[in-house]
């Protein structure tokens, strides 16, 4: 897999059952950009603990509630009305493009943060997805599970 978050998550995202994992616990209210770092910190063997999940998650929090998440909204909306109009097609194309380049800056911001965490300390996937995905609804541990073996068969 890539070493650089982006791409990692492009490779990731790719596996399959991914992107339907990754859809199940968006919808039950997890971020999915935290979800994926946490994932390539786990590959690296970047160890857990609490203040590291805090910094990611002030980071991340902000971001995806005014930038990633209202441009979600807005392609949503309009995807029922976009089937009978082109030019809302069109739109709705753009806005889709902008909110995956948001959330390729939050990917990158993240990576940033933990650039200068020591690799090679542990693999512990399950503390990271654990804390990561707090938010989200507990039903949702078969698309937890998922991703790990994504990641495992790498």
């Amino acid at each position: 897999m890539s070493s650089d978050l982006w791409n990692f998550s492009l490779d990731l995202y790719a596996r399959p059952g991914v992107e339907q994992s990754c859809l199940a616990l968006q919808e039950a209210g997890a971020s999915v950009c935290l979800l994926l770092c946490g994932l390539w910190l786990e590959q690296r063997g970047v160890a857990c603990d609490e203040q590291r999940l805090q910094q990611l998650q002030r980071l991340a929090e902000p971001w995806d509630k005014q930038v990633v998440q209202p441009l979600r909204t807005l392609r949503t909306q309009w995807k029922a009305d976009a089937v009978q109009d082109p030019d809302l097609t069109h739109l709705r194309e753009q806005v889709k493009k902008l909110e995956l380049e948001a959330e390729r800056c939050l990917l990158e911001r993240l990576e940033a943060v933990a650039a200068d965490w020591p690799e090679g300390q542990q693999n512990d996937s399950a503390r990271w997805l654990q804390g990561l995905a707090a938010s989200a609804e507990p039903a949702n541990h078969d698309a937890l599970h998922q991703l790990r073996v994504a990641v495992s068969s790498t």
